[in-house]
Order: structure tokens, then C-alpha cells, then sequence
């Protein structure tokens, strides 16, 4: 496994690689991996003959209150992690590599983004979009993965190529759960032992909203008040929001079309903001 810092060595690689008719698989991270890293690393070398991982904790998709200072780096681990799970080659830029002095070019998606997570931070898939449409003209892959966790940066992205005509495929990974439900994500760490009890009224609250659809309800304005109401039942959340959407828009549904909806949830537990999502 070898590491890179610099745009030509990245552009280096793909050259070299689609010379010799190889595919090449990205997983762009933030770091602080964890076993939905891995799972999305694993899946891109089933899919590509060279998987290239990024680093980068991305200032541009951080509100001016957020969490960017103590968000969690641990490269050794993350370097690890990757190395087991087959990647190739790492791309490590620095915040000076993708945004140098000067810097003020950026990329707005206006319909997919704009509601959930558009409403409730409003900088974030700016620098989302702009962070992704760099990382994928530097690296070149023939495929990027995204994790289905993030339900809504995945169909921006997904937008964003389509419009953009970037030609490459984006491939979603599956959301991996620890044992008790509550999907894996790096902010689980801030959680204390019993801030991470309350955080599992979310994974339970999916479960009961797939199963009433699975019973035959359909009216997406009675499960999003069934939601509601389970979450605010536990003291440690603040419900950010609920809502029922199509996968692909983000646009709110009234009625259930199984197999084409998706529950969306974000929340605070104490002072950690965490999202999930099923598609019912």
C-alpha cells in the first residue's frame, strides 16, 4: 500500500493504471474509520482492480459552529484499517493541496440539496459537492463508493456526476449497524456509555416504521408522526427532523411506494448530531 499528497501523483497513478486496462475503485473518507470504512473499501475491490482511499477531514462542509476542531483523526489507525481491507494506494492532501490560498471556486447542487440536511446545515453540501468533484477530477476512478448511511450526500453526489457528466459510476455500500442497532459512524465516538443508550431509540425507531409498512401502512404523514413521537419519547434526543422521501430527490412523499421510500432521521443526543435512514 503506498500513500500519495500531491494532485500529480494522484493523476499519475490513474494514468498508469487505465494504461494497463485496469479499473480503478475510490472511497473518499474524512477518516476516523470504522467498520463501514472497511465494508465500503472491501466492496470497491470487488468491484475495480485498484482501490485508491482518501483522507482529508474537509473544512468546506463544516458551519462556522460545528465540529471541525475535535472532529476525530487517527491516521495510524486509519492507515491500518486500510491496508486490511485491501486498498491500494491512500491520498493524503493537506487543506492547502485542495483549497490554496486564494481558493474560490465552488460547486452548488440547488434541488437534491436543498432540503434535510440543506435546511439544517446550510454550508455543508457545498463543500460536499466541491470536495467530491475535486477529489474525482484528481483521482479519475471508474467508480467511487458512498455509503447509503448518508442517504441524501449520496443522491447529491449522484446528481452532481449526472449533471456535471463526470464519467464516473457511483456505487452505494450497504449501512453497517453495531450489535445494537445504531449505524456506525465516526461521531459515535463523542457518545457516552449512556448518551449511546438514548442514540439506539433511532435504529429501534426505523425498525418500527419498516415493520408498520411492512403491516400495509402507507400514509407517510401518520409514520412521520409515529417517529416523532418515538424519538421525542427519549429524553436524550432533540429532533432535528423526520421525514419520508424519495431516495433519488430528497422531494416528500404523502404516500409509501415500497422499495422506492426513505425514512430519514437526524437528531441530537446531548450535543452529537447524528443522521440515519431506511428505505421502507
Amino acid at each position: 500500500m503506498q500513500t500519495h499528497d500531491t494532485v500529480s501523483a494522484m493523476q499519475l497513478l490513474a494514468r498508469e493504471t487505465h494504461a494497463t486496462g485496469q479499473t480503478l475503485g475510490f472511497v473518499p473518507t474524512m477518516g476516523a474509520l470504522h467498520q463501514g470504512h472497511v465494508d465500503l473499501i472491501r466492496l470497491a475491490a470487488t468491484k475495480a482492480d485498484v482501490v485508491v482511499v482518501s483522507i482529508f477531514v474537509n473544512p468546506a462542509q463544516f458551519g462556522p459552529n460545528e465540529d471541525f476542531d475535535r472532529y476525530p483523526r487517527a491516521l495510524e489507525a486509519d492507515l491500518e484499517k486500510c491496508r486490511e481491507a485491501g486498498a491500494h494506494h491512500i491520498f493524503l492532501p493537506s487543506r492547502e493541496t485542495l483549497y490554496p490560498k486564494g481558493y474560490s471556486t465552488y460547486i452548488n447542487e440547488e434541488s437534491v440539496a436543498a432540503p434535510l440536511e440543506g435546511e439544517s446545515r446550510p454550508a455543508f453540501f457545498r463543500g460536499v459537492t466541491t470536495v467530491v468533484a475535486k477529489l474525482l477530477n484528481i483521482v479519475q476512478p471508474d467508480l467511487a463508493v458512498f455509503g447509503q448511511k448518508d442517504a441524501q450526500q449520496l443522491a447529491v453526489v449522484r446528481k452532481m456526476v449526472a449533471d456535471l457528466h463526470i464519467p464516473v459510476e457511483i456505487v452505494a455500500g450497504p449501512t453497517t449497524r453495531d450489535a445494537d442497532g445504531l449505524a456506525l459512524s465516526s461521531r459515535n465516538a463523542y457518545l457516552t456509555a449512556s448518551e449511546r443508550e438514548g442514540a439506539c431509540a433511532i435504529p429501534r425507531t426505523l425498525e418500527k416504521i419498516k415493520s408498520m409498512v411492512d403491516q400495509g401502512e402507507r400514509r407517510a404523514e401518520r409514520l412521520v408522526a409515529e417517529a416523532t413521537h418515538l424519538l421525542a419519547d427519549e429524553r436524550r434526543i432533540r429532533v432535528i427532523y423526520v421525514a419520508i422521501v424519495d431516495p433519488a430527490t430528497m422531494k416528500k412523499q404523502l404516500t409509501i411506494e415500497p422499495g422506492n421510500s426513505l425514512l430519514a432521521v437526524a437528531a441530537w443526543i446531548d450535543q452529537t448530531r447524528l443522521i440515519d435512514n431506511t428505505l421502507l
